[in-house]
């Protein structure tokens, strides 16, 4: 059955093909060509030897491609972030009692940041450190502002902004 799916062609049928026998000495003779080609300073006795041993690495060899670097994606801009409403409080996520674990974070915080000074150290490192401390979570008291109906409200401070702090009341009202 071998025979009837594969058989070397006839000379005739390679002539019309264009096809050519590839005989060992055909081979050899190329080898030797091509090694001549891509190794011209080597010597025809070194080539022969390397010929012997079946080890040859060719002198001039291209640079594999080197791999583009993927680009980092780019977080989103401002205005993006606000079409998104990605910082906005849910209504139903405006709940003080959801709230008072981060309260309580924030009190060991202070706490932590307070126990690095000593009684002995000057009041304006104090006041540094508070001034530079997170208040998130925080409870804050308003006592001045623009407006006045913000005066007085009391809450634990969920959001700062360059302008705005987001306060959340013990009535369970968002003030920003």
């Amino acid at each position: 059955m071998t025979s009837v799916v594969y058989h070397a062609f006839s000379q005739k049928e390679a002539k019309e093909l264009d096809v050519q026998h590839s005989g060992a000495q055909r081979a050899e003779a190329f080898v030797r060509a091509f090694l001549k080609r891509s190794m011209p300073r080597m010597s025809q006795q070194a080539l022969e030897d390397h010929l012997q041993r079946k080890a040859v690495v060719l002198e001039y060899f291209t640079h594999r491609k080197q791999k583009e670097k993927r680009k980092k994606s780019k977080g989103l801009s401002a205005k993006q972030r606000r079409e998104l409403r990605l910082f906005d409080i849910k209504p139903e996520q405006q709940r003080y009692s959801l709230f008072l674990p981060l309260h309580e974070l924030w009190k060991q915080y202070i706490r932590d940041l307070c126990n690095g000074l000593k009684p002995d150290t000057q009041p304006q490192m104090i006041q540094a450190k508070l001034l530079k401390a997170d208040l998130h979570g925080a409870i804050v008291s308003v006592t001045k502002s623009k407006c006045p109906s913000y005066v007085g409200v009391t809450g634990i401070l969920l959001q700062e902004t360059k302008h705005v702090f987001k306060i959340i009341t013990k009535e369970d009202r968002l003030k920003d």
